[in-house]
């Protein structure tokens, strides 16, 4: 005589835990490779907003910021321009770049450059530590 089966045996769990376990590791390397590339474009953007409000910040203060005043220059009045704000040119957190790193600010003359040293926040790298420069775009 026959008995009826309510289940799964070990055997057929353990294949079936295999078969998600092999689907989450392609996944998983598949999403974390997307999310790398997100926080380069974001930290391109973030740069090109910035950008825009140094420009304005220079419009209405006839310069751009001085190197020791820095990117905070757009947060709050430096004390070096009588025509600053009324309200920031920037948020706080548009001072830090995906990597929670700060922007680096470089005052050339009438121009600057705007550095993220990327994933490791050293200077050079490749791959995801690869620098992220204002000059390059």
């Amino acid at each position: 005589m026959l008995r009826k089966q309510d289940g799964m045996t070990l055997i057929e769990i353990m294949i079936v835990i295999a078969i998600i376990g092999g689907l989450m590791a392609t996944l998983g390397t598949t999403v974390f490779s997307n999310f790398s590339k997100a926080r380069v474009k974001q930290a391109k953007i973030q740069m090109q907003e910035l950008t825009k409000s140094l420009e304005l910040y220079a419009t209405d203060c006839g310069s751009f910021p001085s190197e020791g005043k820095g990117l905070g220059a757009l947060i709050e009045d430096p004390g070096e321009c009588d025509n600053w704000g009324p309200e920031p040119y920037a948020k706080a957190k548009m001072l830090k770049d995906p990597w929670n790193n700060e922007f680096e600010y470089v005052r050339d003359g009438s121009s600057f450059i705007l550095t993220s040293f990327g994933a490791d926040g050293k200077e050079g790298g490749s791959g995801n530590d690869k620098d992220i420069s204002s000059a390059d775009f």
